[in-house]
């Protein structure tokens, strides 16, 4: 069959364009994945427990895009779920943002109000209106005491380098709350896919023009794809070039191991996610039953180690921003936008080098979808 549309990679950008190409322009769309699997690093699975688990770490839907809710709404209903963190400081589990209480908890201040936790940071923040490096950024925002007890250390695990090491934006995405709040995130729209996010994929690419290869791997069949009006790749964009601008330094992206334990108990852990920056190699603790509210006298928990990411042996997670980094990333962009005039386009995450949430990466392929076809009804 000849194919419309190329896609490589079936996560949430793929998904998004090939749903998108699919329903709206009746095109003829092939999904080229490696995994065994789709939906990307969102897949999830019931376990041998009966828990449903992510197979990639914990995946939690939040956004302020109106549009973004709607559009995820047309392929599941959600459940309500806000998120909250702790993280293990000084053998004490406090929240994660910083809050009155953590502030409390760890400095024995009694702060009562918003008035008082603004005074607080006012004296502790270290000022910096353009702080050059992640150091900088996260001292302005939670001081150095706090700083020092919660970041420093977390970063260098999840990242394998300190704050000072990498850009301002990685520790710019620190919230801080001036009150009593111990959500993650405040976005005015929280959920989970009441049947999980494998689900919602499925749905998203059920559309009878959409075909899915799984288990094949797009560089082994890259020179038989040569009929197609558009292709979209959503893969390391380094890899793509056949790591041409990498020879010398390699563009950086981190992966995660994980370890996954059942327990013959109610919960684990007094929380979903309890972060730990200074004790103990891995960086979090997850229990998924709080993500979805599942009864059962078993539960599942993942360990999650960072470490570095190594093609063909790990998946890559996350882009390591930093000048360095940067500069390679740029070498590859300029040639990805000279590869625009053949209708080959790079979306998501790791092809564009950037650290997406999830509703931005949803936003991020929908609009791209409707910059190629500004003719289509975004309705």
């Amino acid at each position: 069959m000849n194919y419309d549309i190329i896609i490589v990679g079936s996560g949430i950008s793929g998904a998004v364009i090939a749903q998108s190409y699919a329903e709206k322009l009746n095109k003829k769309v092939l999904i080229i994945e490696k995994r065994d699997h789709i939906g990307g690093n969102c897949y999830d699975f019931y376990d041998d427990a009966g828990i449903l688990v992510s197979k990639y770490g914990a995946h939690l839907f939040h956004t302020n895009y109106e549009k973004v809710w709607k559009y995820v709404h047309k392929f599941s209903d959600f459940s309500k779920y806000e998120h909250k963190v702790l993280a293990k400081v000084d053998g004490k589990l406090v929240p994660v943002p910083v809050n009155i209480t953590t502030v409390n908890m760890l400095l024995g201040t009694n702060i009562k109000d918003e008035k008082e936790m603004d005074k607080w940071l006012l004296e502790n923040q270290i000022k910096n209106d353009d702080p050059k490096n992640g150091q900088e950024a996260a001292l302005s925002r939670v001081g150095k005491v706090l700083y020092e007890k919660i970041f420093k250390n977390y970063t260098k695990k999840q990242w394998d380098k300190y704050p000072e090491e990498l850009d301002a934006s990685v520790l710019n995405r620190i919230p801080v709350r001036n009150n009593f709040d111990g959500r993650y995130f405040s976005d005015k729209y929280q959920g989970q896919p009441k049947e999980g996010y494998t689900k919602l994929f499925e749905k998203m690419l059920s559309h009878s023009n959409i075909t899915v290869r799984l288990n094949t791997d797009f560089f082994d069949i890259r020179d038989t794809l040569n009929s197609y009006e558009r292709l979209f790749y959503t893969g390391p964009i380094d890899q793509f070039f056949d790591f041409k601008h990498s020879v010398k330094d390699k563009l950086e992206y981190r992966s995660i191991r994980f370890e996954f334990e059942t327990y013959d108990k109610k919960h684990f852990q007094k929380n979903s996610v309890i972060n730990y920056p200074n004790e103990e190699k891995f960086t979090r603790i997850v229990e998924y039953k709080y993500f979805t509210g599942q009864t059962s006298p078993k539960t599942t928990i993942s360990k999650e180690y960072s470490v570095d990411y190594l093609p063909g042996v790990n998946d890559p997670y996350y882009p390591v921003p930093n000048p360095k980094n940067n500069e390679i990333f740029t070498k590859y962009q300029n040639e990805a936008r000279q590869l625009e005039k053949n209708c080959i386009h790079f979306v998501g995450r790791l092809a564009n080098y950037k650290y997406f949430n999830m509703d931005e990466a949803f936003k991020n392929a929908l609009d791209l979808f409707y910059s190629l076809n500004p003719e289509v009804d975004k309705s």
